[in-house]
């Protein structure tokens, strides 16, 4: 009897935790399926503040006791002030793009000029932070189009170079009304480069044989285990060549004041030496420029942040990894897709 009484103190132990699990399983679903409703957040902050408080810290430190109460008097009277004049006051809307071989931020960037564009005015004017020293044809191109949204709608473009905007970074760069670009940035890099290995006589040589079918005559020009042929490799050429001339069509348009011819050979060049060739428009950083700006314009940065599950952050931290190791060699990519 008191094995059956202790057994069946056991048996409901065994159902109270499994139900309660059961339940906390479940708002866990429920939850997470909220959150991938949501799936980002849009933030935006005024940075004309930022800028100010950084001047003020020093200026209050250089300063005695009596004299900072003057000065903070002083600073609530000019802030009154402002607020009756912010209607009056254009409007600077700060984007950031750091790119990857997968331009991966356009998705990101989307939603930010999405959200400025239901917003701005042609009096306003749109900065956009870029770095990327480019990666995949399709990717960028994509990433150049939102760009061009801004100048469809009669916005006024700028884009800062800070560090680099070569090949497919440039081509994001060219769209802008305004190019500025730190002296020992890297600007330039109009080419394309296509490169893969071929394994097929290490296979031959093991006995290994590989079959490739294919229906159309270049569905595939060049593999990595089959054997190429000199037509394949006259196609991949001419595919290559192709995206070249459309890549100089593309930044001829938007920059006609460039040779095309003399600057699209793939080189790059630093800042100093991009303003002589005309691919930049001026020598500034974007501290520099902002800074300056934030006296006449209210300036909005904004933001659009993506939820990301615990797997996603980890795969995109691997990503990121690769990235990063694929980019000290971004100029020959180990890629069988065209990259720019």
């Amino acid at each position: 009897m008191d094995f059956l009484l202790e057994y069946g103190l056991f048996l409901a132990k065994v159902v109270t935790v499994a139900l309660s699990l059961v339940i906390v399983m479940g708002l866990l679903i429920n939850l997470g399926g909220r959150i991938r409703k949501q799936e980002g957040v849009l933030e935006v902050e005024k940075i004309n503040d930022t800028i100010e408080q950084l001047g003020d810290a020093v200026q209050a430190a250089m300063l005695g006791s009596a004299e900072r109460k003057k000065l903070t008097k002083q600073k609530k009277k000019d802030a009154k002030e402002r607020l009756k004049q912010a209607s009056e006051k254009t409007r600077v809307f700060l984007l950031a793009f750091k790119g990857d071989l997968r331009a991966s931020a356009v998705a990101s960037l989307r939603e930010e000029i999405t959200a400025v564009l239901s917003q701005a005015k042609p009096e306003d004017e749109v900065v956009v932070l870029l770095e990327s020293a480019g990666g995949m044809v399709h990717s960028y191109g994509l990433a150049a189009s939102q760009l061009d949204r801004i100048k469809k709608r009669g916005i006024p473009l700028t884009v800062c170079v800070d560090k680099i905007a070569a090949s497919g970074g440039y081509m994001m760069a060219c769209v802008a009304d305004k190019i500025l670009a730190a002296p020992f940035s890297m600007i330039g890099s109009i080419g394309v480069v296509a490169q893969l290995p071929n394994f097929n006589r290490l296979l031959k040589k093991h006995d290994v044989d590989v079959e490739l079918h294919t229906a159309g005559e270049f569905k595939r020009t060049l593999t990595m285990f089959g054997e190429n042929t000199d037509e394949g490799r006259e196609k991949f050429i001419e595919d290559i060549q192709e995206i070249h001339d459309l890549f100089k069509d593309f930044v001829g348009s938007h920059r006609k004041n460039l040779d095309i011819d003399k600057i699209a050979t793939g080189q790059v060049w630093l800042g100093t030496r991009a303003l002589e060739e005309s691919l930049v428009d001026e020598l500034m950083t974007s501290d520099e420029y902002l800074v300056d700006r934030s006296n006449q314009a209210d300036i909005y940065q904004v933001s659009y942040l993506h939820h990301k599950s615990l797997p996603e952050k980890l795969g995109l931290a691997t990503e990121n990894r690769v990235d990063s190791l694929l980019l000290r060699w971004w100029n020959r990519l180990c890629n069988s897709r065209y990259s720019v």
